[in-house]
C-alpha cells in the first residue's frame, strides 16, 4: 500500500536520488582532501615542467621574430651601405677628375703668365724702340726743317772743325 500510490514513489524515488547525490559531493569532497595531501611529486614536476616548456615557446617565438626583424634590419644595412660605398667611389672618382683638371689648369694658367709676362717685356721693349725711333724721326725732321728755312746751311760754315762740332753734337743729343 504504501508503494501503490504513484505520488509516494515520486517521493522516495527524488529523496534516493538527492540522497545519492549528497553522498557523492561528501565522498569526493573527503577523498579530495586525501589525495591533496597523497599527491604525486612528479605530477608537480610534470606541472612545472609544462609551464616551463610554455614559456620557452613564448620566449622563442619572441626571439625568432627579433631575429627575423634583425635579419631584414642586416639586409636593409647591407644594401645601404652598397649604395653609400657606390656613392662614395663616385665621389672619389669625381674628386681625382677634379684635382687633375685642377693641376692642368694650374699649369696652363702657369704658361699663359709666364706668356704674357714676355709679350709685356716684348711689349715694353718695342715701346722703348718706337721711342727711340720717334726721337730720332723728330730730331731728324727738326734738321731737315732747319736746313730747309736756311738756318742751318753747312756750306756756308767758315770751319770744318765746327761742321764736325756740331755733327757730334748733335749726335750727344739724341
Amino acid at each position: 500500500m504504501f508503494m501503490a500510490t504513484p505520488d509516494t514513489l515520486l517521493y522516495v524515488a527524488g529523496a534516493a536520488f538527492l540522497l545519492g547525490w549528497l553522498v557523492g559531493k561528501i565522498g569526493a569532497y573527503l577523498s579530495g582532501r586525501f589525495q591533496a595531501r597523497k599527491r604525486d611529486p612528479r605530477d608537480d614536476r610534470i606541472r612545472n615542467l609544462d609551464a616551463e616548456l610554455r614559456i620557452a615557446q613564448a620566449d622563442s617565438e619572441k626571439a625568432k621574430q627579433l631575429g627575423e626583424k634583425a635579419k631584414t634590419d642586416i639586409l636593409e644595412e647591407q644594401d645601404r651601405v652598397a649604395r653609400q660605398g657606390t656613392v662614395i667611389t663616385e665621389q672619389l672618382k669625381l674628386l681625382t677628375d677634379l684635382r687633375r683638371d685642377l693641376k692642368e689648369s694650374v699649369m696652363k694658367t702657369r704658361e699663359l703668365r709666364g706668356e704674357l709676362s714676355n709679350r709685356a717685356v716684348e711689349s715694353v721693349i718695342s715701346e722703348v724702340k718706337l721711342r727711340e725711333v720717334e726721337t730720332e724721326l723728330s730730331v731728324a725732321h727738326a734738321s731737315t726743317d732747319l736746313i730747309a728755312t736756311g738756318v742751318l746751311d753747312y756750306s756756308m760754315a767758315p770751319d770744318a772743325e765746327d761742321e764736325v762740332d756740331s755733327a757730334s753734337q748733335m749726335k750727344t743729343a739724341t
